[in-house]
């Protein structure tokens, strides 16, 4: 890895510094740092900055989302995130590295306009619009009209209201939509050093309208025209019925956006070289997790989830630590550690559930109940499973047209809880969004019961751009975790 010094590092990370490029270990060679070289050539940025980022979010999806949504629960007493304390300090690390992935996309959309390649323009664009919707669905208002141009003198980047940014971000998925109409794959030689679809344009356009699709149901609680002149519900319908063949979509398991670790360098999960002990050892499964699974007889839980004196069997979350104390029961498997699917960006299970909950709630034409079954049968089939026999007829997964649209809304959430297993941050966003899945509270949570709404901004963002971070917080609402962000409110 490149060193950097430690003033520049902070620079960076305040999104106020010259441009740098991360790298990951394997990819030295292929990461070439645009400052240094202006000939850079777009295939020597996407993969080292593709893999660099979602080995991130699959390591932060198990210490912070997995801790908040009742994926595991740890059972270290110093470490409570599961009871809803988070320190101010758990707000750098993501914050630190999406804006370095942000700077190596910016980076590889222009190299791909310097050597006139719409395809990479528009994957660039794809995993900008990615990277930049974590950001802002974390913290809310963020640096990004302004972000990373420390070369044009910009040290104090502005922060963007989110209502701003998402406009933008729905204008360049357009601009990716348009750039891939015309399917130009990429080489045989740019192909190879595209982990995630092998250089196929119809893929990635795909890939990028279903984001699309995802972000517009995100900020469906939003009425105004933000989405290419139209509402969210609007451009939904426009983007699902009016004008599907325009904005084709993730249409099986195949074509889900999924960095497959192979287990050979580079492309090896974050996990596979870590001790045993310290994937697994200092938490269990949840209750509430391993319940759901148990009561469906889902045979996802092999996979995720080892036995416990013969059964499946998790601990409570946000458990009491003096009147509770917990043994460790069922943890992650070993074998997860090297799981090529935990790579997960966005998956067709997701996708469909998405469309499900867009069919329920009329923003779109079509049968919320034959989305909501495809999506719980390709979470399962994902995997490699078989969708077991009288699935559907169990009564918590049985579709019941008389059922109350709370119900079906609670059903499809629960559904696509276990869609997004480790993937980033989404349980969380999703829960924020509509209190779904309805999440049992222990004795010990803190933070009277309330899920944290967003985190925090990084404490040095304060002294290094403190004139920016005041204008935020004056507008947004206090810099703590219950503030909610544009989308929730």
């Amino acid at each position: 890895m490149k060193t950097i010094n430690l003033l520049a590092w902070l620079l960076l990370a305040s999104t106020s510094a010259a441009t740098l490029s991360a790298c990951t270990d394997g990819f030295e060679e292929l990461n070439v740092n645009p400052n240094q070289n202006p000939n850079v050539i777009p295939e020597t940025l996407l993969a080292p900055a593709l893999t660099d980022l979602v080995k991130r979010n699959m390591d932060r999806a198990r210490r912070i989302t997995n801790e908040l949504m009742q994926v595991q629960v740890t059972r270290n007493e110093g470490d409570a995130i599961h009871r809803y304390v988070v320190r101010p300090a758990e707000a750098d690390y993501m914050w630190n590295n999406w804006y370095t992935q942000l700077t190596d996309f910016r980076d590889l959309y222009r190299s791909a306009e310097g050597v006139n390649s719409p395809t990479f323009m528009a994957i660039a664009r794809i995993l900008e619009v990615w990277t930049v919707s974590l950001l802002t669905d974390t913290f809310g208002d963020v640096p990004y009209s302004q972000a990373i141009r420390g070369r044009e003198g910009l040290l104090q980047p502005a922060f963007d209201k989110q209502e701003d940014i998402y406009k933008d971000l729905f204008v360049k998925l357009e601009e990716a939509n348009e750039l891939l109409k015309a399917g130009t794959d990429l080489s045989t030689d740019q192909s190879q050093l595209d982990p995630l679809y092998q250089g196929s344009a119809a893929k990635w356009r795909k890939f990028g309208n279903s984001l699309y699709l995802r972000l517009l149901v995100r900020v469906s609680n939003r009425t105004e025209a933000i989405a290419n002149g139209m509402s969210p519900q609007d451009k939904l319908r426009d983007l699902v019925n009016t004008n599907a063949s325009a904005y084709p979509l993730i249409s099986n398991n195949d074509e889900s956006a999924i960095l497959r670790w192979t287990g050979t360098a580079p492309y090896q999960s974050p996990f596979q070289n870590a001790r045993t002990a310290d994937f697994s050892s200092f938490s269990s499964m949840s209750q509430f997790f391993v319940n759901n699974l148990n009561e469906w007889n889902d045979p996802r839980r092999a996979k995720w989830s080892t036995l416990y004196q013969g059964t499946y069997e998790g601990i409570p979350s946000g458990y009491d630590a003096i009147t509770q104390p917990q043994p460790a029961k069922s943890t992650y498997p070993a074998a997860l550690m090297q799981e090529p699917l935990l790579g997960n960006i966005l998956n067709y299970g997701e996708v469909q559930l998405l469309l499900a909950e867009a069919a329920l709630r009329g923003w779109t034409t079509g049968n919320a109940q034959t989305y909501y079954e495809a999506g719980a049968t390709a979470g399962i089939t994902l995997w490699v499973y078989t969708v077991p026999t009288g699935y559907f007829d169990n009564s918590d997964v049985k579709w019941e047209p008389a059922s109350s649209f709370d119900r079906k809304l609670e059903q499809i959430h629960l559904q696509k809880y276990y869609a997004l297993f480790f993937t980033d941050f989404q349980q969380w966003f999703e829960y924020r969004r509509t209190g779904h899945p309805v999440l049992p509270i222990g004795a010990g949570v803190r933070n009277d019961g309330k899920m944290p709404a967003r985190l925090n901004y990084p404490v040095y963002v304060q002294s290094l751009n403190q004139q920016s971070y005041q204008a935020a917080v004056a507008d947004q609402g206090p810099d703590d975790v219950n503030t909610k962000v544009w989308w929730q409110n």
